[in-house]
């Protein structure tokens, strides 16, 4: 029997529709917190180990006959990687597969910023009708300049998405992309300082590393036009979120819209909760129900390839 760990506590139904995909010699488990000692708890015995957002580290790593880890999506910097090289253990992520579901979210929060969308359900909610007040706030997207911070599979998705919108599309990454690539996109390369200064609206899209981690900060926010727009889709380690609650209260900032932050579920101190001009998601922009069945048997197949002596799609290998 092959143990396989969902860490992040999931319900019931969730966890009956997910072991519905599994090969009939498969056991299918649920951590029953996200606290250390029941994450380490229930890896024992187990061969493979699934996360979307827990953090997986060094001690769970060293847990005897754990084989591999696979992330619930693609970002992986909740993993400890050094570890699980250390200990013999395979990390492996689902690469693109959640690409237009993000793009679609920062589009979608992106307009919703622009339009004062959310401010003004919560207004009628609340019994107001402040349609002059937030008109003189509304903008159009069309024909603005959209600074997107990572070409990635997000990033090129969000590209395409933007194409209808006639905007002025610059980007910045690690990488410059082929002049192909460039043109399909309707694309041009700049550095991140240009791109802030000249972007009506910066969405971010690229993975946290060493060097992008607290990359939005007081410094490079004050580069940004007065007015502007951020959209952070991507990790929240890349946005220093005191710096950014600062830009939002002094009104150097028009607004802005976080799904990921430092320390998730979000704390009820942390700055940007509660800002007129802010909005807050459950880090929800790569959930997708219709993407939960080939999301599902990817991640089994890259698992099942592993127990079978097979090598995973190289895409999807990140030890």
């Amino acid at each position: 029997m092959i143990r396989l760990v969902i860490l992040d506590p999931v319900s019931e139904d969730r966890l009956k529709r997910f072991a519905g995909y599994l090969p009939n010699d498969w056991f299918l488990a649920n951590a029953v917190s996200r606290a250390p000692a029941d994450q380490v708890a229930a890896l024992e015995g187990a061969g493979f180990a699934i996360t979307a957002d827990v953090p997986v580290t060094a001690d769970m790593m060293a847990v005897p006959g754990l084989r591999a880890v696979h992330k619930w999506g693609v970002g992986y910097d909740n993993i400890d990687c050094d570890a699980a090289e250390a200990h013999g253990v395979r990390v492996l992520r689902t690469t693109g597969s959640n690409a237009v579901s993000v793009a679609e979210t920062a589009l979608g929060l992106i307009l919703a910023l622009n339009r004062n969308l959310v401010r003004g359900h919560s207004a009628v909610l609340e019994g107001h009708w402040p349609k002059s007040e937030l008109g003189a706030t509304s903008m159009r997207l069309s024909g603005k300049t959209v600074g997107i911070v990572g070409l990635g599979h997000v990033g090129k998705a969000l590209a395409r998405l933007l194409g209808g919108f006639g905007c002025d599309i610059l980007y910045c990454g690690r990488t410059r992309q082929d002049v192909e690539t460039e043109t399909a996109l309707g694309v041009r390369f700049t550095s991140l300082e240009d791109l802030l200064a000249r972007s009506d609206v910066v969405s971010l899209n690229c993975s946290l590393t060493d060097a992008t981690r607290g990359m939005i900060n007081a410094r490079t926010l004050a580069l940004m036009k007065t007015g502007a727009l951020l959209v952070n889709v991507a990790r929240g380690g890349i946005v220093v979120e005191a710096d950014l609650a600062d830009a939002l209260t002094s009104g150097h900032l028009r607004g802005a819209a976080s799904d990921v932050y430092m320390e998730e579920p979000v704390p009820a101190d942390n700055p940007l909760i509660g800002l007129e001009t802010a909005i807050n998601t459950p880090h929800i922009a790569a959930v997708s129900a219709d993407t939960f069945e080939p999301t599902v048997k990817r991640m089994i197949g890259n698992l099942l390839a592993l127990h079978e002596g097979r090598e995973p799609p190289e895409g999807d290998v990140v030890v």
